[in-house]
């Protein structure tokens, strides 16, 4: 009960963090329509928060921060209610629940951020309520709520495969620093993939060694053996997604630059976080119209 008494008043808080795939190949396509995925997913220190308080009965949904406004639409179909009713329902947990939503990433911008804001509003409700539900149990009610959101309950790398619920935990080199890069222009998912259904052809299974990660330099050259399978369609589609990449790519120290998911968001990954600072510092300051953060790759 103490635990629930500072939940009360100081409230529980979860970061949301940003989800990168370094890269993604559409592999298949299932008869009833879903794309069958191999990603390699990782997870930066840049993210939203969710702070969630206890409250009598129901679902509260409050939002702020930079993008809070991009948030359109009834906040009962937002997928932070929905993951916090889906956890009720399931729980049997009588209380209710005030749910802060800090919104520092973009919104549709291929990395993850409802996804990470629905799997961090499990994990902090599951506390908040000491409903006791394990992770398989959570991954069980994430897979409904969206592809990405299993992957989002990890906060570590994963190999994601199938339409997102085949997940297999893999090691990255620690320290790796990141840059993610949006043009703040909207790139709806549904047409990235209708693109690609009509001009790009499936990638190959199992092209990612999974012991890559050994040697740092290897690890960064079997990368560049990858790709991102919707960055093509992407550009068609919005053309500024180039232009992000090939600014990122010119950034002194870039290891590999990449569309992440399905757009807009690019990265670039560095060495270290000192040298990702200075390198966003610098194209933030070349481009004040984008969104330029850095950060750390959770290892």
């Amino acid at each position: 009960m103490a635990a629930a008494s500072e939940a009360e008043t100081a409230g529980l808080t979860e970061l949301a963090p940003a989800k990168i795939n370094l890269f993604l190949h559409v592999v298949g396509r299932r008869g009833d329509g879903y794309h069958l995925l191999e990603s390699l997913v990782v997870f930066a220190s840049i993210g939203d928060r969710l702070t969630v308080r206890q409250q009598p009965d129901g679902i509260g949904f409050q939002l702020s921060g930079r993008f809070a406004d991009s948030i359109g639409g009834d906040p009962a179909d937002n997928l932070v209610v929905r993951a916090a009713k889906a956890l009720k329902d399931q729980s049997g947990v009588a209380d209710g629940a005030t749910i802060t939503l800090e919104k520092n990433l973009p919104v549709a911008a291929g990395i993850g951020g409802g996804s990470a804001d629905a799997a961090a509003a499990l994990l902090a409700l599951n506390r908040l309520w000491d409903a006791g539900l394990s992770h398989d149990d959570l991954a069980q009610l994430a897979l409904p709520l969206g592809a990405d959101v299993p992957a989002c309950l990890h906060r570590t790398a994963v190999m994601m495969r199938g339409i997102g619920e085949k997940l297999s935990p893999v090691r990255i080199p620690e320290g790796v620093g990141v840059v993610l890069a949006n043009p703040l222009k909207p790139l709806p998912t549904p047409a990235v993939f209708a693109d690609f259904r009509s001009f790009e052809p499936f990638a190959d299974v199992g092209v990612y060694d999974a012991s890559a990660h050994r040697d740092r330099d290897a690890w960064f050259g079997h990368l560049q053996n990858t790709s991102n399978s919707l960055e093509p369609p992407a550009r068609r589609l919005l053309p500024s997604v180039g232009t992000v990449v090939r600014a990122l790519d010119r950034l002194d120290g870039c290891r590999l630059a990449r569309m992440s998911g399905s757009g807009a968001t690019c990265f670039a990954l560095f060495d270290d976080w000192e040298t990702a600072a200075r390198r966003a510092d610098q194209l933030a300051g070349d481009r004040p119209d984008w969104w330029v953060t850095p950060g750390r790759l959770l290892a």
